[in-house]
């Protein structure tokens, strides 16, 4: 039976001088590929990316449309093997890290981002997937929809990705009948979600045979239709270009001699060089200044927010930037540890936990580009519980001092399975954590800081 969308009550609530820093790219497992085309400014830019269950041909179809898009002088061909370059992808044969491409059509810029499929690997698909104004969900033909598809289907609302298109790959494996029993399928898993199941654009095709430059309806007319179909299908972003900057840090590579490089997709606002900057996060905070601004290897005097850029920083070293910090214009943002949220406890069809959740319950909390541990406490005295399939109130406890704004999502992991999707309501400040142990905090002390923030 298909899950059911239980949590639609809760999604309610959501609603350098002269320097190429190029080579310094290319040895980040964070790929960026650039297409070598003229100026893109007329063009609509879109954040898009492939996801779901692992070896469905994520990364194939990646590697395709930056083919297909380069017949027509739109891209630049990137193969397979330089998407999946690490040491360990090509042993294993699957996507461990992201990787952003990039490709046009007559009416937009697209920045694709090929997110891992496999369960180990989920922090990085989140990290992905949170970047992203729509998403091409891959299903393979041969298998249909299976665990990922719907994990990352899951993670993908929740993170605020709205609109998909589904590209039904290696149809070429099986027959039509099979094909029409797996868009059922997938028609119906969408809708679970909370997604417009009944009128999300499906193609078929084989990323492979589009790879290897097949022209028959299942090649590289595929790929034309799936392109035609992100254009109709996914609405233009609306960006907020007018509010102080802020950049999720992704990754980040040291400069010799010049400073260090953070990578990631602005979230809002715009960059300029010469901008004064913090770096914030993890109970740090550092003052810096944006040295250099590279927009797929391209360097340019600003960028603004959808854009995935490359900022050179003075004033940082390399081993004060951690994935999940925020760069941010100065003296704009402040870090707390203490938020009260709203959150949806899943049942345990959807994946979720057999039994109820107390006080003092301690997982990993994913929000944006990063990770860290939490503590839930519930409203009530020490028994008060959360069952599975509920939502409630919350306050939560981080191990370190993050910026979180209202209405910013988040998820909860238990044993790297999907157990919770939240989202902020209030910011309640600060408290000393013992011996940096949220276990030792004590529930009446969580209580009556929560009471004196409230006078």
């Amino acid at each position: 039976m298909l899950i059911k969308y239980s949590f639609q009550h809760f999604n309610t609530l959501l609603r350098c001088k002269n320097f190429k820093l190029n080579s310094y790219f290319k040895l980040l497992k964070y790929n960026c590929y650039s297409d070598d085309a003229s100026s893109k400014s007329s063009l609509v830019h879109c954040n898009v990316g492939t996801i779901g269950h692992v070896d469905h041909g994520k990364t194939t179809l990646t590697a395709a449309i930056t083919k297909v898009a380069a017949k027509i002088g739109k891209s630049k061909f990137i193969t397979f093997d330089q998407i999946d370059r690490a040491p360990e992808e090509k042993a294993r044969g699957i996507t461990i890290n992201i990787a952003h491409v990039e490709y046009s059509t007559n009416t937009r810029h697209y920045a694709h981002t090929d997110c891992p499929g496999h369960a180990d690997y989920i922090k990085n698909m989140i990290s992905g997937a949170s970047q992203m104004d729509g998403a091409i969900v891959v299903v393979a033909a041969s298998e249909g929809q299976m665990p990922q598809t719907r994990e990352h289907l899951l993670l993908s609302k929740q993170i605020g990705i709205d609109n998909v298109v589904v590209y039904v790959n290696k149809a070429d494996l099986v027959d039509r009948e099979i094909m029409e029993l797996v868009e059922l399928e997938v028609r119906d898993v969408l809708t679970a979600y909370g997604y417009d199941g009944d009128n999300t654009p499906f193609v078929f095709g084989s990323a492979l045979l589009a790879l290897q430059g097949d022209s028959s309806e299942l090649g590289e007319p595929s790929i034309h239709r799936l392109l035609d179909a992100l254009d109709k299908h996914i609405p233009n972003p609306v960006r907020d270009i007018t509010s102080p900057f802020i950049l999720p840090i992704d990754n980040a590579i040291g400069v010799p001699g010049r400073g260090s490089v953070c990578i990631g997709t602005i979230k809002q606002g715009t960059i300029k060089r010469n901008d004064e900057a913090e770096l914030l996060g993890f109970n740090s905070k550092f003052t810096c200044t944006i040295s250099e601004i590279q927009v797929f290897q391209k360097k340019v005097s600003e960028a603004r927010a959808g854009d995935n850029v490359g900022v050179l920083l003075r004033n940082v070293k390399l081993k004060q930037i951690e994935r999940g910090m925020l760069l941010a214009k100065a003296d704009t943002l402040q870090m707390h540890n203490r938020y009260e949220a709203e959150i949806y406890l899943l049942s345990k069809a959807e994946g979720g936990r057999y039994k109820p959740i107390t006080s003092k319950y301690i997982q990993q909390m994913f929000s944006r580009t990063w990770n860290v541990q939490v503590r839930l406490d519930l409203p009530g005295e020490d028994d008060g519980m959360l069952m599975p399939g509920e939502h409630g109130t919350v306050t939560m406890t981080l191990l370190y001092k993050m910026y979180l704004s209202k209405g910013q999502t988040f998820t909860i992991r238990e044993n790297n399975k999907l157990v919770a999707t939240g989202i902020v309501t209030k910011v309640l400040g600060n408290m000393e954590i013992p011996q940096h142990n949220l276990g030792m905090i004590r529930t009446k002390e969580v209580k009556r800081v929560k009471k004196r923030k409230n006078k």
